[in-house]
Formats: structure tokens, sequence, C-alpha cells
């Protein structure tokens, strides 16, 4: 009977709060729907919603409406700003022939003033030159006055020492007798008459001047002589460099001069200014364009949105005339249609929830009296008279929860002592003999022992294993860092072998400074050769030879002779006594003319050539002397140092050196 008197009791509870919200959902309905049925009211609701559904299509219409006010809003403000931007781009284009003709103008003037700076910079050099010379020239006249008053001292001194010193040598002359009798002794002859008595020797008198005061004063004369010639060295070379910086900056004055060159690069300077202001005008003038261009389109732009806007604009006024028919009967006596349909909304929705909440009570009713049928049932198969009877006999909640946990914890406890019992394990620990712990614990401790040395091998093993896959990784890294710099140690290594000539790879095993070298015999070969072949009557060309000569010997440095009488190469060393002098005097003049060309056209005025030429036959003789007379044609000096009388035919200035009792001596010889 508890089911069913739990059931009455929920289906009475649930009437009672369907009632309470029935009431609850009818009092914000008018009064002449508070006591509808519920079917009414349902159909009421339906008619609202149906003509809620009438007015979505309107309410379309007015968000539409909305738009299209926003729209012509949006078209009235795009109208004042293309209206504005016409006005702006019509005063801009009235303003564009006058600032591109300034644009055109301001770049032609920095053309004309760039061609004038590149046309200034060329004279502005010249101009510095002469002034640079100009300079010079006084400075080197102001030294010219010097060094000629320098000049005339040195003169006049060496005049003086000169005189000096043939005053010394005659008065030495005239006393030389006592200087020959200083040397008499008795019994020795006389150098003069050969006695070998010397009863009155001549006796030294007042003013005697003996040989260290005449070579004294010699030497003094040498020196003044020595101090002269550099004096007119020096004015010479005065003069020359007078007569270089006149050439070059004329007879204007330097402040002149000065002046030019100041006012030429005052010039430039003001030139160069305008002229750099050419890409920026061009810039400028291109920028220009640019936005010509750009206000032009804008301008083309707004006239077409304007005429576009003009068709827009009738073609909305139309659209919104038609929705302002349509909505006006919408609305009815609401402000718009939205007013309207949240009005029918809320009608509908307390006419729903009215008749929701009434529909609910009809069920609750239904319910309550099906439960009170079934009570009434059960009570009656259960022995009770009325149902009221059966609800006093029901047991209070908490005898029946106390009843209940007994029941429950007596069932729980059966349960776990059947499954201790039923357990496999404490089954077969029965059968087992009785435990030993000594034992037990013994090999626990053993155990537990052999557990702890593993662990620590493990763990020693583990920091071995890291340790190594560190060092792994390091060496790994090493390698890879060493492997470009090997590469690079190989190449420069084989560089170096290559350059000092030790690698199998340099086949001649040259030496770097042998090979750039090697270019340098070359040329003195190529211009050694042109004397050559005058001397050796066209037979012999010198050639540069890389070849090796056998054995380690290195290679690049090496000379060879092409004799055209038989068409072979040879070495120099096959060349006979008079064909190397000749060949090495050759290379001389060759080397010279090389060192000319090397040092910026310095000349080797003065060559010397000791020796040599008594190897030489008298064809031979003539034709190295002819090619030495064509280098004096040419303004330079060569001495010839000598012993071969044929030599002293063709020399027209000689120096002899003659010797004597007393020493050697140097005089000038000019042969007749």
């Amino acid at each position: 009977v508890a089911p069913a008197l739990a059931l009455r009791d929920a289906a009475w509870r649930e009437l009672d709060a369907a009632q309470r919200a029935e009431r609850e959902r009818r009092n914000p309905l008018p009064p002449d729907l508070t006591d509808t049925e519920g079917d009414q009211l349902a159909a009421l609701e339906r008619q609202l919603r149906q003509d809620l559904g009438s007015l979505t299509a309107a309410r379309r219409a007015e968000r539409r409406a909305a738009d299209i006010g926003r729209e012509r809003a949006g078209l009235d403000r795009e109208a004042r700003a293309d209206d504005q931007t016409l006005l702006d781009a019509a005063e801009w284009l009235a303003e564009w022939d006058t600032a591109r003709r300034a644009h055109q103008q301001r770049i032609e003037t920095a053309q004309e003033a760039a061609t004038r700076a590149e046309q200034l910079g060329a004279r502005i050099e010249p101009a510095a030159e002469r002034l640079a010379a100009a300079r010079l020239r006084d400075r080197f006249a102001g030294e010219l006055r010097a060094a000629e008053g320098e000049l005339l001292a040195a003169r006049e001194r060496s005049a003086q020492a000169h005189e000096h010193w043939l005053d010394l040598k005659d008065r030495r002359l005239r006393g030389i007798a006592a200087e020959l009798a200083d040397g008499l002794r008795d019994g020795q002859a006389c150098a003069v008459c050969g006695a070998t008595e010397h009863p009155d020797p001549a006796r030294a008198g007042a003013g005697h001047v003996d040989r260290a005061t005449e070579e004294a004063a010699q030497a003094g004369h040498r020196r003044a002589e020595e101090t002269r010639r550099e004096a007119e060295a020096h004015c010479q070379s005065v003069k020359e460099a007078l007569a270089g910086a006149t050439a070059t900056a004329g007879d204007s004055a330097a402040g002149e001069l000065a002046a030019q060159v100041e006012e030429l690069r005052a010039e430039f300077a003001r030139a160069h200014a305008l002229g750099a202001d050419l890409h920026a005008a061009r810039e400028a003038l291109g920028r220009a364009e640019r936005e010509y261009e750009r206000r032009r389109a804008e301008q083309q732009q707004a006239e077409r949105r304007a005429a576009a806007r003009t068709s827009h604009r009738e073609a909305l006024d139309r659209e919104r005339a038609a929705l302002e028919e349509e909505l006006t009967q919408a609305r009815g006596d609401c402000a718009s249609v939205a007013d309207r349909a949240g009005r029918l909304e809320r009608q509908v929705a307390l006419l729903a929830a009215a008749a929701e909440a009434s529909r609910t009570a009809n069920a609750c009713a239904q319910r309550l009296k099906e439960a009170d049928a079934a009570l009434s049932d059960a009570a009656y198969r259960a022995g009770f008279d009325t149902p009221q009877a059966a609800a006093e006999a029901l047991l209070r909640d908490d005898a029946w929860r106390a009843l209940q946990q007994r029941l429950d914890d007596w069932q729980a406890e059966s349960a776990a002592v059947e499954a201790e019992l039923a357990d496999p394990d404490a089954l077969a620990a029965v059968a087992l003999p009785p435990a030993d712990p000594d034992a037990a614990y013994a090999a626990h401790q053993a155990a537990a022992g052999r557990l702890r040395t593993a662990s620590a091998t493990h763990a020693a093993a583990t920091e071995r294993c890291t340790a190594l896959d560190r060092l792994s990784a390091q060496a790994e890294a090493d390698a890879r860092a060493l492997a470009p710099l090997r590469a690079a140690s190989d190449r420069i290594a084989r560089l170096a072998a290559l350059a000092s000539g030790t690698s199998t790879e340099n086949e001649r095993r040259m030496r770097l400074e042998s090979y750039v070298l090697a270019a340098r015999l070359e040329q003195v070969a190529a211009a050694a050769t042109a004397r050559l072949h005058r001397m050796s009557a066209g037979r012999y060309t010198l050639v540069h030879s890389d070849e090796r000569t056998g054995g380690a010997r290195r290679s690049g440095l090496g000379l060879h002779v092409i004799d055209a009488w038989t068409g072979h190469e040879r070495d120099t060393s096959s060349l006979s006594g008079g064909e190397t002098f000749f060949a090495s005097l050759a290379l001389a003049l060759g080397l010279a003319d090389v060192v000319t060309d090397e040092a910026g056209g310095t000349r080797l005025d003065t060559l010397f050539i000791d020796e040599g030429f008594g190897s030489l036959d008298e064809q031979t003789l003539d034709e190295v002397l002819d090619v030495l007379d064509s280098l004096r044609d040419r303004d330079r000096s060569v001495g010839i140092v000598s012993h071969v009388a044929d030599l002293k035919a063709r020399i027209p200035a000689q120096l002899e050196v003659v010797k004597d009792r007393s020493g050697s001596t140097v005089r000038h010889r000019v042969p007749s």
C-alpha cells in the first residue's frame, strides 16, 4: 500500500502546485479572459500568432526603410566629400601649368649648373698646377739667387786656394835643394850629382815650405774645388727646376694665379651646389606629375560617382515611398511595426503561458483521481478497510531506515566472511608448514645487499655511459670542427710547398720569388738581345729558361742563348770568354733599360766597365765599342777601365794612371 500512498501524495502536491501556477499565469490577462477556458485561450493564442506572422514581412520592410534612410545619408556624405574633392582638384589643376613650368625651369637651371661645374672642375686642376708651379718658380728664383751667390763665393775660395797652393808649390820648388840636402848622408851618393861627399849642403832659409805644407794646401784646393763643383751642380739643378716651373706657370704672378684658382673654386662650388639639386628637381617633377595624375583620376572618379549617385538616389526614393505605404497599414495604432509586433508577442506569451498552466492543472487533477482509485484498490487487497487505515499502519521513516541498516550490515558481514573462507591463498596457507621468520629475514638482508651492489654498479655504469656519450659528442664536434681546419691547413701547406718549390706538383721546383723575378728576367733578356745582336753580328739571342738543370737543383732564373749559325739553343756556360763578356755587357745594358722603365723614367746616366776587353778580337771589339758609342750619342756617360792599347785610339777622353817611384798619379790625356 505504501507505493500507492506515495503516488497519491505526489499527485496531490502536483495538483496544488499546478493550480497556483495557473492563477499566477491568469492574473496578467485582461479581466474578460480571466475565467476563460484553456481551449479558448489556446485558440486565441493561435489567432494572435497568425497576426504576428503576418507582421514578419512588414518588419523586414521597416528595417529596409531604415537601411534606405542610412544609405541616403551615406550618399549625402559621399556627395559632400566628392564635391570637396572636385573643388580641391579644380583649384590644384588650375595651378598645374605654372607649377610644371617652375619644375622644368628648376631642372634646366640645375642641368646648366652641373655642366658649368664639370667645365670649371676641368679648369681647376690645371689652374692649381700653374699656381703650384708659380710658387715653385718664385721659390726657385730665390734659391737661384742664393745658389749663384754661393757659387760665386765658392769660385773665389777655389781660386784663392789654387793660388795659395801654387804659391806654396813654387816656394817649395825654389827651396827644393834644402829639402834634398836634408836627406844627404856622408858616404851615400847624392841623388842629383852622385857624389858621396857633401862639403856644403844647402840650408833651409826663412819661409821654407816643406812637402806636408804643400800637400795640405793642395788638399785644401781640392776641397774648395769640390765645393765649387757641388755649388755649380746645385745652381744648375735650381736653374733647370726654375725653367720647368716657369714653363708651366708662365709669367703670371702667383697672387694673380691664386686669385684665379680661388675664383674658379668658388664658381665651381656654387655651380656644384646648384647642380646637386638636379636629382631633387627631377624627383620633385616626378612627384608633381604623379600628383597631377592622381588629382585627375580623383576628379574623374568623383564625377562618375556623382552621376551614379543621382540614379541610385532616385531608385531609393521610389523604393522608400512604396515601403511607407505598406508600413502605414502594418503599424496600425502603434508607432512602429516593431512596437506592434512586440505587443502581439507579449500577448501571445501571456496566452500561451495561461493555456499551458490550465492544461497542466487539468492533467494533475486527472492523475489525482487515478491515484485515489489505485490507493483504494491496494488497501482493499492488503486487508484494510479504508486507505486511511493503511496509512496509519505504515512505518515511520526513521524506524524503517533503522531496520534496513541492520539488514544491510548483516548481509555485508556475512559476504565478507564467506569471501575470506573461500580465498585460495588462505586455503593453501593452511596446508603449509610453520613459517621461519629468521631465515626469511636473513634471505631478505642478503637480497637487499645484492640489490645495493647491483644498484651501485648500475649507477656507475650509467654515469660512465653518460660520460662516454658526452665525450663521443665532443669528439664528433671536434672532428667536425677540425675537418675544415685540416682542409685549410692542407691547402695552405700545399700552397706553401708550391711557392717554395718543394711540392711534387711544382714540376720545375721553381720558387714563387723566382717565378716573379722570371718575368723581369724575360724583360731584361729581351732588352739585352737588342744590344747582343749588334755585338755578336746578329748571331746570338738571349732567352729566359725555366728548365731544371738536373738533380735537385731548382729552375726559374736560367738563361740560354740561341745561336743563329746552328739554329740551336744552348746554355750560356758554353760561350767563350769574349762571348761571355759581351753577353754580360748586353745584360747589364738591358738591366739598365728595364730599371729606367720601372723607375718611372729615371735615367741611369753613367756606366763603368772594368776589364774584359782583352778577351775580344778586333772585329768584336769594334762592334762592342759601336754599341757603347750609341749610348754616348744619347747623352749617357760610359767609363772603361782597361789596359788594351787599341782602346787608346778609340776613347776620346782618357784618364791615364802613371806609376813612378813616388807613387801613382792620374793625368788627363787626349789622343792626338
